[in-house]
Parts: structure tokens; C-alpha cells; sequence
């Protein structure tokens, strides 16, 4: 099942209106955007917590890496340069941090708050090559953008 970003849009909004917490809204756009496709294989957020610095946040799925510095990896260049990273093979990615041995590609959008503070990454992992494409990505940070700056 590929994920039907109209519906899910407005289950979000729903189910986080009002909301100001920011834990709390990330665990709920985790979980139903986890939910919301068979592609997804890891969905969660890294948070900011120090200088140059993310610390897992909420999601769904295996384990996922604990701290990663914005020097490294996927996650680590869509903190740096604020800039979505659609990532059709991880293994071709230069110093790609590998969290689970079952991911082969991977999509990371930038989080920010209402002020264009960097709250954290939120990453998608698929076990399946090429499984993003930029459409994704433009409805996954449209939701974002509709979650954490209207505070």
C-alpha cells in the first residue's frame, strides 16, 4: 500500500490540533506516517539536543542509532544543510551511518518551528532500493511544515 498523503494529511491535523508539545506531535506523525505505506520500514526523529548533535526521538520500528552528528551520515547532511536528502541507495552514500543492516535507501527531511529553529530530522527507511520518490517527499514536508510551525 502506498501512502495516500491527502488522508493522512488531514488525520494528522486532527489528531495533533491543538497540541503544542513537541515530543507528543512527533510521536503521532511517526506513528500514522509509519502506518500510512508498506515502504516504510523505519520512521522516526532525530531531535537536536546539543550543538551539532541529534538524539533519537520517537518512531517506529527496530532500533535506531542513539546520537549522530550532523558530520555524518544521512541524517546527519539534512541537519547540516537544512536540505531534503532522498537517498535511493544508502550504500552509495558517502560515510552512511548504518543503523540497521536492512536499509537499503532512505529519505530525510529537516524539521524546523514556526521561528526557523531546527527542532531535528524526521527519516524514513525502506529495506527496498529506490523505494522515495520526490513527490514523497514534497507531501511528507508539507505535513511537517503544517505540524510543527504553527506554534
Amino acid at each position: 500500500m502506498r501512502a495516500d498523503y491527502s488522508s493522512l494529511a488531514k488525520t494528522i491535523e486532527a489528531l495533533t490540533a491543538g497540541e503544542t508539545d513537541t515530543v507528543a506531535l512527533m510521536a503521532t506523525v511517526a506513528c500514522e506516517v509509519h502506518h500510512a505505506d508498506d515502504r516504510f520500514d523505519w520512521t522516526g526523529f532525530y531531535r537536536v539536543t546539543a550543538p551539532e548533535t541529534l538524539k533519537i526521538g520517537p518512531y517506529q520500528g527496530g532500533h535506531g542509532c542513539l546520537v549522530i552528528p550532523f558530520a555524518r551520515g544521512v541524517c546527519g547532511a539534512a541537519a547540516r544543510t537544512r536540505q531534503v536528502q532522498l537517498v535511493p541507495d544508502v550504500h552509495a552514500f558517502p560515510g552512511h551511518i548504518a543503523c540497521a543492516t536492512t536499509t537499503r535507501s532512505e529519505l530525510v527531511l529537516p524539521v524546523e518551528n514556526a521561528q526557523g529553529d531546527l527542532l531535528g530530522v524526521f527519516d524514513i527507511d525502506s529495506d527496498q532500493l529506490g523505494a522515495f520518490e520526490s513527490a514523497d517527499a514534497t507531501s511528507l514536508a508539507a505535513i511537517l511544515r503544517s505540524v510543527f510551525t504553527r506554534a
